[in-house]
């Protein structure tokens, strides 16, 4: 008797289940970005939301959650119900670089299902208009010469920013004073000001202020120059050999979320993805657009788990570690 009450309880959940992702989505979905408002990961979560409520025919709120490099935000969505509802926003800094640097209580990959793998961005070396080097080279020789470490701005420790910075000093022998901010946006504003040195800035955050003149570019950390800003050399052109990194963001639901919401989650980000408007948004803030064999949660869970292959050991190696 037993067996069979527990037997229709496990079918009624089943048929429940079924009936919510049958019925999804219902009502609005909340993304949490684990940055600050204005910053490229709002930015990009923000084009692609009005865009997916097209599709889903539901409003999307983006929640900015920020704080100790994006792990606070990330962790609230891992501990959020895994009904669709919310989405977790995030990048090689929140779902690989911050495995190796807090003490979580989440694991980044086997607490939650990969959705889509989103445009990737190289990364940026600018300097506040102050400096007075108009070259990478020069930069160097000026950074190097400092009577103490310049300050460079950072989304917080194991943030792009920071890993990226990190990546610079390895490769250039420089040495840098970090500044923590609770996002680019914020520290960006700052390099303006002439508060702070430098950023190694994700592209997409940094490239309209090089455009505008009230900053300075030196170096983007791809393999090409950008369509967008042709005129910025790749580090390799500019004389730093071996700068080469690409921060790339993603979508990732809590563990649990049935299948077939994350197939209509995946399906709704690449017809956004796809979208001739979205894209031109897109690849004006520097983004490379991922390639449309990669627009699968498999793609995002390979690359993820790729990438903290890659980093944990140059992390762990450089000594970044926060409680």
């Amino acid at each position: 008797m037993k067996k069979a009450v527990w037997a229709g309880l496990i079918g009624i959940l089943a048929l429940a289940g079924s009936a919510r992702a049958d019925d999804y989505p219902s009502h609005p979905i909340t993304i949490i970005v684990p940055f600050a408002a204005g910053g490229p990961s709002d930015a990009m979560a923000r084009v692609l939301a009005e865009r997916m409520r097209v599709s889903l025919g539901q409003p999307f709120v983006i929640e900015n959650v920020t704080g100790a490099g994006g792990s606070i935000g990330v962790g609230r969505a891992v501990h959020s119900p895994p009904d669709g509802y919310t989405i977790s926003f995030g990048h090689l800094g929140t779902h690989v670089a911050n495995g190796a640097v807090y003490k979580l209580n989440y694991d980044l990959v086997a607490d939650l299902e990969p959705v889509v793998l989103l445009p990737s961005n190289p990364m940026i070396v600018v300097s506040k208009n102050a400096v007075p080097a108009t070259s990478l080279k020069e930069l160097l020789e000026w950074l190097k010469s400092r009577p103490s470490p310049p300050t460079a701005g950072t989304a917080g420790a194991g943030s792009g920013s920071h890993i990226a910075g990190v990546y610079f000093e390895s490769v250039s022998g420089v040495k840098l004073q970090y500044v923590p901010y609770r996002g680019t946006a914020p520290a960006l504003n700052d390099l303006i000001a002439g508060q702070i040195d430098l950023i190694v800035d994700q592209t997409s955050n940094s490239i309209n202020q090089v455009r505008a003149g009230t900053i300075r570019a030196y170096a983007i950390t791809d393999d090409k120059r950008l369509a967008s800003a042709p005129g910025i050399p790749t580090a390799d052109e500019a004389g730093l050999k071996g700068f080469n990194m690409t921060l790339w963001s993603g979508l990732w639901v809590p563990k649990g979320t049935p299948k077939e919401i994350v197939t209509k989650l995946n399906a709704a980000a690449v017809e956004a993805l796809n979208d001739p408007g979205v894209k031109k948004q897109l690849e004006s803030q520097g983004l490379e657009m991922t390639p449309k064999d990669q627009l699968t949660p498999e793609a995002l869970g390979a690359r993820q788990k790729a990438e903290i292959a890659k980093w944990w050991p140059i992390i762990k190696a450089a000594n970044i570690k926060v409680d």
